[in-house]
């Protein structure tokens, strides 16, 4: 299940699990790294299978979290969480509110933020117990469903790719195939259209095919195993992780990957594969940080204006990394890594640097909010 040499391999600082019987509540924080500050990312309910597969997926995200931070520029370092538990069934005030008590004895060592099955109102009760927390609702401060920061995180990315491509970032009559249209993908769906592109999605949820047509009505309803056989200029991974692999990858008919998902290689080497193939791929952890960015500025006194400047750097990191691919003959995946791995190791080398007794020690770098009256 979990070991030592597993964190030590993974390189994680931290796992601590919580438990509190009377409300049901297992919940999982994996600390990876605080070099660049503490670890910030979002916590997700899911009906895992078995502890273990909790474990590993907790471990992974977490890793994931400090190279997105890293490459991103933001004073934070990786961390994740999840709760083990049906969000249909399981979910309650005082599970929300126990696990803010759990969050809060970590004293800012991990602060949390919506991720899969965790709504603004779940982190509103999370919120109550601890102020290491962000992605509330802004009537109290915070800065509300992070899904349109993501989405145009992931729209710049493309742009740049575009840019890259076809010498434009004009997305205009560009074919573009959206797998899954939950938040992210809906809100990216919407950028794509008014940007002119022709859209073409696929999701197996039916609450969210119906909004998708609502919202952008001239999309083309594609099935979902039908997907990766479709022609189109860019395929936008935006569901589950791990659609490039070996069964996908000879199929796509595309000349851009850039999506919102998570891990969308299933193993590095399906970067490199990509590369051969002439697919240009754009770093899923970097495109998909716009939501990141924007909740970690809430303690810095968010808004809207300013967490939009912010995600447009995504453009232009996005540009980098492809320099750095270029150069180096590698993959792009691999080339994102390089930029983060070169970041963190710049930061590791000060460590030892004194600080002195006006700092605080927890957070260089970081406002944490006043507590809540």
């Amino acid at each position: 299940m979990i070991s030592f040499e597993k964190l030590y391999s993974m390189g994680h600082e931290e796992v601590v699990f919580f438990s509190e019987p009377s409300c049901g509540l297992k919940a999982i924080v994996a600390i990876h790294d605080t070099t660049l500050g503490p670890a910030l990312g979002g916590t997700r309910m899911w009906p895992y299978s078995s502890e273990a597969e909790a474990v590993e997926d907790v471990l992974r995200l977490s890793r994931g979290m400090t190279y997105k931070a890293a490459v991103s520029g933001l004073n934070l370092g990786g961390g994740k969480a999840v709760i083990i538990g049906d969000p249909k069934k399981d979910k309650s005030e005082a599970l929300f509110r126990a696990y803010g008590r759990f969050i809060e004895s970590l004293n800012g060592r991990y602060i949390s933020a919506e991720d899969v099955n965790i709504s603004v109102e779940d982190i509103d009760h999370v919120y109550t117990e601890t102020n290491y927390v962000c992605g509330v609702d802004k009537a109290s401060g915070g800065s509300g469903n992070p899904a349109p920061y993501t989405a145009l995180g992931t729209f710049r990315g493309m742009e740049a790719g575009a840019t890259k491509l076809w010498g434009s970032r004009s997305l205009e009559n560009k074919v573009v195939a959206i797998q899954g249209v939950g938040s992210v993908g809906l809100e990216l769906g919407k950028l794509l259209n008014n940007a002119g592109a022709r859209i073409l999605f696929t999701d197996i949820n039916e609450d969210n095919i119906k909004r998708m047509k609502e919202a952008v009505p001239h999309a083309e309803f594609v099935d979902a195993n039908a997907i990766y056989d479709t022609k189109m200029d860019i395929y936008a991974p935006c569901a589950l992780g791990a659609t490039i692999n070996d069964d996908t990858i000879g199929k796509l008919q595309c000349k851009l990957v850039n999506g919102a998902a998570n891990n969308q290689l299933k193993e590095d080497r399906h970067g490199e594969e990509l590369k051969e193939r002439g697919i240009l791929y754009s770093p899923d952890y970097l495109i998909n940080a716009g939501g990141l960015m924007n909740v970690s500025i809430e303690f810095e006194g968010w808004n809207d204006a300013k967490s939009r400047r912010m995600v447009d750097t995504i453009y232009d990191t996005t540009l980098k990394i492809y320099k750095i691919s270029e150069e180096q003959n590698i993959a792009v995946n691999k080339a994102a890594d390089v930029l983060a791995e070169n970041r963190l190791e710049s930061m590791r080398k000060i460590q030892t640097t004194y600080l002195g007794r006006g700092s605080d020690h927890r957070f260089p770098g970081t406002k944490i909010r006043h507590n809540k009256l």
